[in-house]
């Protein structure tokens, strides 16, 4: 059972940064398409963004464009998304994924079999 881990939540103004990772526990995970979304309170967990397993295609939801950039380390099993500029919009629980789909990047939340418990992102204006 492959197990994922967010870290780098917290709280930030307006216009500053944060970076979150994602450990992911076996190997595996290095040919799993990667992806980060978001649930802020109320609202049904959206797309961010997303990576394949190869790191060359990423894909990013319009409102996060030029702002946030997904990336991926295989060797270290890790996934990370560094966030510029937020916004108290971006305010939410982030949450890692892992999963295979017939597409280069997965989009959906069906196309990823395992998450991350979450980490709170606080954005004050």
């Amino acid at each position: 059972q492959v197990q994922l881990v967010e870290s780098g939540g917290g709280l930030v103004q307006a216009g500053g940064s944060l970076r979150l990772s994602c450990a992911a526990s076996e190997g595996t995970i290095v040919t799993y398409n990667r992806g980060w979304f978001r649930q802020a309170p109320g609202k049904e967990r959206e797309f961010v963004a997303g990576i394949s397993w190869t790191g060359r295609n990423t894909y990013y939801r319009d409102s996060v464009k030029d702002r946030f950039t997904i990336s991926r380390d295989n060797a270290k099993k890790m996934v990370y998304l560094q966030m510029n500029s937020l916004k108290p919009e971006d305010t939410a629980v982030y949450y890692c994924g892992a999963g295979k789909s017939s597409s280069i990047i997965a989009r959906t939340r069906d196309e990823y079999r395992y998450w991350g418990q979450g980490t709170q992102v606080t954005v004050s204006s």
